[in-house]
């Protein structure tokens, strides 16, 4: 991954600065350190990074602020010759290859445990691009949304996948929220795990699917779904079971 980010910076660097533009493996790992301090720091902006009275000294330290807006400016994940080309048939054809290789290390680096959550994460960005989403209910209301099942002891990141809009590969009358959770789970079934999930993945049609699969479900369901029974959607219960095939499957239905 760094070798790819490395090679496709430096040749985006040359084409369009200085031909004698480069940057070794060393100084994109130090690069990558300042953004994690940046983040951890939680400066008003970028500059004061630098700055004589809110300046973090490490990051000052590791890089001049100069080469890290020149590095920053140039930096690339594909490469751009024959990104239209691939943008045709993958929208996020700008850093596919990376991610990539970023989602197949989460699976393949890390065993989960048991107990696995599914949920939506929405990144801030304002950056164009088609698929850039806006949620109202969101503190940054603005940003890139992907689906992400995460271990629940570590917290770790098992599977992630980008919303880029209606998929053409989803089968025909499948709900959007059972392909999502059958796709972050796929390497992780048979294996007797439990996914906990909100109401909007919630289904029954769903608990069937994994219960096949060796895996069971808990989680929050809307009691407008059409599987939940009138006595249900009219009790003064607000918790209730009901049984999938041999396994028990227990949502919670809101105040």
């Amino acid at each position: 991954m760094l070798h790819s980010i490395q090679e496709w910076t430096i040749q985006h660097a040359q084409q369009t600065e200085h031909v004698h533009w480069f940057m070794d493996l060393p100084e994109l790992l130090a690069f990558i350190s300042v953004v994690i301090l940046w983040g951890v720091t939680r400066v008003p902006s970028l500059r004061d990074c630098w700055s004589a009275n809110l300046g973090n000294p490490q990051i000052i330290g590791t890089m001049p602020r100069n080469r890290f807006q020149d590095i920053m400016q140039h930096l690339r994940f594909d490469d751009r010759s024959t990104r239209s080309d691939r943008a045709k048939t993958d929208k996020f054809a700008a850093i596919s290859s990376v991610w990539g290789s970023f989602v197949t290390n989460c699976i393949t680096c890390y065993n989960p445990g048991l107990h696995i959550t599914v949920d939506e994460q929405l990144f801030p960005s304002k950056t164009r691009c088609c698929f850039l989403h806006y949620i109202a209910s969101k503190p940054d209301k603005f940003g890139i949304k992907f689906w992400v099942a995460c271990d629940l002891k570590s917290k770790y990141i098992c599977n992630v996948l980008p919303y880029l809009g209606k998929d053409p590969n989803r089968p025909s009358g499948e709900r959007l929220s059972e392909n999502v959770v059958m796709r972050l789970m796929e390497p992780f079934l048979d294996k007797g795990r439990n996914i906990t999930t909100d109401n909007f993945f919630t289904s029954l049609s769903l608990a069937q699917k994994l219960l096949r699969r060796k895996t069971t479900i808990l989680g929050t369901v809307n009691k407008i779904r059409r599987e939940i029974p009138q006595s249900a959607r009219y009790s003064d219960r607000n918790e209730f079971t009901t049984q999938v095939g041999c396994r028990c499957f227990q949502p919670l239905l809101p105040r």
